[in-house]
């Protein structure tokens, strides 16, 4: 099941962001060996998981995290304009229809099976929910190996800059165009959802 979590709801889905939080440590701090902050030994969370930040969770039938992303407004500062300058060739885009994509994530220890649906249904999300709120753009900071990745599923995808080396990293920087027709590009590089949720129009307040 695919859940939208901002600052409407948040309150209420404590056990998914909990779930979510945890696997981020698993993945970024236990794994990947990212130099990152980490709250009660268990959870990965950093200044960005503020208010303004959007999630999008793909969870199980009992709360467990099984993907999720960040979304976080350009308007305000994020990982591309405060960290990563230097990746993009120019200003990097901000505006009210442009958001960051950041911890992108699929949890560790469960089969290949079940992460391929985790990850189509959380990238058919992304889209799903770009369309319903008026985002055009999507940027983010990936590992090269990844973002050749991203660009095989179907959407338009290209750097915005030359790639560059942070702590031991090759990241290049990204953007996303979303439109009506996106959906199908997905649908055509075999990127399907699992899940019956579609993302709701979030609340403007």
């Amino acid at each position: 099941m695919l859940s939208v979590i901002d600052h409407s709801n948040r309150a209420h889905e404590h056990q998914l962001l909990r779930a979510m939080f945890e696997a981020r440590k698993r993945v970024f701090i236990d794994l990947l060996k990212w130099d990152l902050p980490v709250l009660a030994d268990r959870f990965e969370i950093d200044h960005f998981d503020d208010p303004h930040a959007t999630y999008l969770i793909v969870g199980d039938q009992d709360g467990g995290h099984l993907a999720s992303a960040r979304l976080l407004p350009t308007t305000r500062p994020a990982l591309l304009d405060g960290l990563f300058p230097g990746l993009v060739n120019g200003i990097p885009p901000s505006g009210p229809d442009i958001f960051e994509i950041t911890r992108f994530c699929l949890s560790p220890g469960i089969g290949a099976r079940q992460r391929r649906t985790a990850r189509d249904t959380l990238l058919v999300g992304l889209v799903d929910y770009a369309l319903a709120n008026g985002i055009r753009s999507y940027t983010g900071v990936a590992e090269l190996d990844w973002f050749a990745q991203i660009r095989t599923f179907g959407w338009d995808c290209t750097a915005l800059g030359e790639p560059g080396i942070y702590d031991g990293r090759a990241l290049t920087s990204l953007r996303i165009e979303i439109d009506a027709d996106t959906p199908a590009r997905l649908k055509a590089a075999g990127i399907v959802s699992g899940s019956a949720a579609t993302p709701v129009a979030a609340d403007a307040a």
